[in-house]
């Protein structure tokens, strides 16, 4: 599967919403294409380099994103409101003219569906009230807060992580480890 790339340096989980405020040609064209095509974007986090000039070196896992909104401001800003789906790995990557990465990349397997352990219903709690303040869509979205992935995603999203820990809990496949990870996570922040 081809994909155009986003490298952003942030991680998008999967059923997280990701806002983006996009300017350079690259992307523009790249959004457009989606639209026509209703095909997805890959969001990877960067490893090394930038987000905006010469194309960055991402991680090698990221995720498939869908433009569920997109509107223009009169300065001609584009905003976009995207959906992380699958989980992908990069196999390789060509550099196209207009300096926009278009990757060859496996769909992984999906992580399997468990219901939240009572342990962490705290964290479904936390982000019931979190996520709304964060974005409006957040509120008019159904949030899952009973499945471990999705609140595991969501919550890795919103902690103030160092990058490649996120992208260390993006890679993980058991979403019960990831939220045993978070979990110690939430009490240094806690301590700190």
């Amino acid at each position: 599967m081809r994909v155009p790339l986003f490298p952003l340096n942030t991680v998008l989980m999967p059923g997280g919403l990701l806002a983006l405020r996009i300017f350079e040609t690259r992307y523009l064209d790249m959004i457009a294409g989606c639209l026509r095509a209703e095909s997805s974007f890959g969001v990877s986090q960067i490893r090394e380099g930038r987000e905006v000039g010469e194309p960055a070196l991402a991680f090698e896992v990221g995720t498939l994103a869908s433009v569920i909104d997109c509107t223009r401001d009169p300065g001609g800003l584009l905003h976009v409101e995207a959906l992380g789906g699958e989980k992908f790995r990069t196999l390789s990557v060509e550099v196209m003219r207009d300096r926009l990465q278009v990757a060859e990349v496996e769909v992984l397997e999906p992580e399997p569906k468990l219901d939240l352990p009572v342990e962490y219903h705290y964290i479904a709690a936390m982000l019931g009230e979190l996520l709304p303040k964060v974005s409006s869509a957040y509120a008019e979205r159904e949030m899952a807060t009973d499945d471990a992935a999705w609140v595991g995603g969501r919550i890795t999203e919103l902690l103030p992580l160092p990058g490649p820990v996120k992208q260390q809990l993006l890679e993980m496949h058991d979403p019960l480890a990831r939220l045993a990870e978070l979990h110690g996570h939430l009490q240094r922040l806690r301590m700190s």
